[in-house]
């Protein structure tokens, strides 16, 4: 596999390269500011793309917006932000696309190495990967329509945030996999979308409708 790292941190920077390498993701090109990520984002050769959301010259939302053009001139180019911040309007746009292989950490949650390692391969596979306060974040912006979900169907949408199966939320919340799809079908119908039996498209049919 191989990754593309865009991080102004020079310390961050290298320590990413070394976690990567030391688990056969070969770094074709790590960057530190948004000219040179837009570049790099045109390398055909890239598996998948570890960014920061505030990148040089003005240190806002230059690495998530250079995200977001890339997937529109290359749809489903896999992206993993992993950043200290939400930007609310481009995180939006990036997740609610429907090509999948996109996922958004938080630096200060991220505790696992494994997990890590494990989120930048699913996203490189096509998956979705979401740290559950970038979508708590992402929700709040919403709340009319959702308060009128109950806390079990919350909670079942917070596992399809995670990407899970019916199977494994049912695992999870000791439930069957019949209730589970009651509780999708319902969150849907208050929510105003269509299901679908694809876990990733229906993460993201979620925020598309938030980005509406």
């Amino acid at each position: 596999m191989r990754a593309l790292v865009a991080e102004d941190h020079a310390i961050l920077r290298a320590g990413l390269i070394q976690l990567l390498e030391a688990h056969d993701i070969e770094v074709v090109e790590a960057v530190a500011d948004e000219p040179s990520l837009v570049r790099a984002l045109e390398r055909p050769d890239i598996d998948v793309a570890i960014l920061d959301v505030r990148l040089p010259p003005t240190g806002t939302d230059e690495g998530l917006r250079a995200a977001v053009q890339a997937r529109r001139r290359r749809p489903g180019l896999p992206i993993l932000v992993l950043s200290q911040y939400v930007e609310q309007l481009y995180a939006r746009e990036l997740l609610a696309s429907e090509e999948g292989a996109v996922g958004y950490l938080l630096k200060d949650r991220v505790t696992n190495v494994q997990q890590f390692i494990s989120s930048v391969r699913q996203v490189a596979a096509g998956g979705t990967v979401m740290d559950p306060e970038v979508v708590n974040q992402l929700l709040r912006r919403r709340g009319a329509r959702l308060a009128a979900l109950t806390p079990r169907e919350r909670e079942v949408l917070e596992h399809m945030a995670h990407g899970r199966s019916n199977a494994a939320i049912g695992d999870a919340m000791s439930i069957t996999e019949k209730a589970v799809g009651k509780h999708i079908a319902n969150i849907f119908a208050k929510l105003d979308l269509p299901a679908s039996d694809d876990d990733n498209r229906r993460v993201l049919a979620v925020l598309a409708y938030l980005q509406r």
